[in-house]
């Protein structure tokens, strides 16, 4: 069975101590779960502490992450998920002072 292929890994350090990492890989065939044929995981926070993150980790689906919270999350496109991604980061860096 062919594996999923990575698209996609940066990780960044930011001022102030906090880590930027995106994975995003390519799934040989959509899924009922992952329609879109895509798995990934975006995380900011601070070693052992996300304060944003979205992923579609199996059985739970595309959903973001706000400090302790779960919410649903409709994927659009890639482009889409990054710049949802890189708002609720700069609105949570404005916030945290960083």
């Amino acid at each position: 069975m062919p594996k999923a292929i990575l698209v996609q890994h940066d990780k960044f350090h930011v001022p102030g101590g906090g880590i930027i990492e995106i994975k995003i890989w390519r799934l040989p065939r959509p899924t009922p779960e992952r329609p879109h044929g895509l798995k990934y995981s975006l995380f900011f926070g601070f070693r052992g502490e996300r304060i944003v993150g979205y992923d579609n980790e199996r059985g739970k689906g595309d959903h973001r992450h706000s400090r302790n919270r779960e919410y649903a999350y409709s994927f659009v496109s890639i482009e889409k998920l990054l710049h949802d991604f890189r708002s609720d980061v700069e609105l949570a860096r404005k916030e945290l002072g960083k």
